[in-house]
């Protein structure tokens, strides 16, 4: 099987967890969750693990159990100053750049969400698509049906023929089960069945080099 695609997730992923970015979106769903919901402070943390982790995000689950509309929630948790967190990123783009395959950020978020990070990073043009959480609705990451529809999305592509990369665990293992390439893009290993780690997406040539050779031979 030969590789075409690579779909890459967006927040922590594209660039490191330590710039804080998920932090402040944390915030900002901890606020709208007692703000625009109704739902006491004291009760918010608790009830936000249980939604992502029943739902899959927290967004799916307020729409499912408190009736919310997506794209308020988007707004107000992805209003946060993104260039206090981030900057350009040459270096990336060149690495990126290396590589023929198509290139596709998969994410939870929102479009404008991800066109603002990829903005910000200088990443415009290296990404053909940009598939999002509404695109996926009413499935969210880690749910296999938002991955079917993403490949659908993506022009009906084959999972096989796919290369996923993602911080989240349960992401990859998803992906992995429908037949996926996973490479897990976190500081630390603790995806133990995934097909390869990186601990950030500057070391994806150590990875992806041996892995499209390999192919390349057979």
């Amino acid at each position: 099987m030969t590789f075409t695609t690579l779909f890459i997730d967006l927040d922590d992923t594209i660039y490191p967890p330590e710039k804080g970015v998920w932090d402040a979106i944390g915030e900002k769903i901890n606020k709208y969750m007692e703000t625009r919901v109704g739902i006491d402070a004291s009760e918010v943390p608790v009830l936000r693990e249980n939604l992502y982790r029943t739902y899959g995000t927290t967004l799916r689950g307020l729409m499912l159990t408190r009736g919310i509309d997506p794209a308020d929630y988007l707004e107000f948790v992805h209003d946060i100053p993104l260039r206090e967190f981030l900057h350009p990123t040459p270096e990336l783009r060149a690495l990126l750049e290396r590589y023929p395959l198509r290139k596709i950020i998969l994410t939870n978020a929102d479009r404008n969400h991800a066109l603002r990070v990829l903005n910000i990073l200088e990443l415009n043009g290296i990404f053909e698509q940009i598939i999002d959480i509404m695109d996926m609705l009413p499935y969210c990451k880690p749910l296999p049906e938002a991955f079917q529809k993403a490949l659908e999305k993506a022009g009906n592509l084959r999972a096989e023929e796919c290369i996923y990369l993602d911080d989240n665990v349960a992401n990859l293992r998803t992906a992995k089960e429908l037949g996926f390439y996973t490479i897990h893009v976190y500081p630390e290993k603790n995806c133990t069945d995934c097909h390869a780690h990186i601990p950030y997406l500057q070391y994806l040539p150590q990875v992806l080099d041996p892995l499209l050779k390999e192919v390349n031979r057979s």
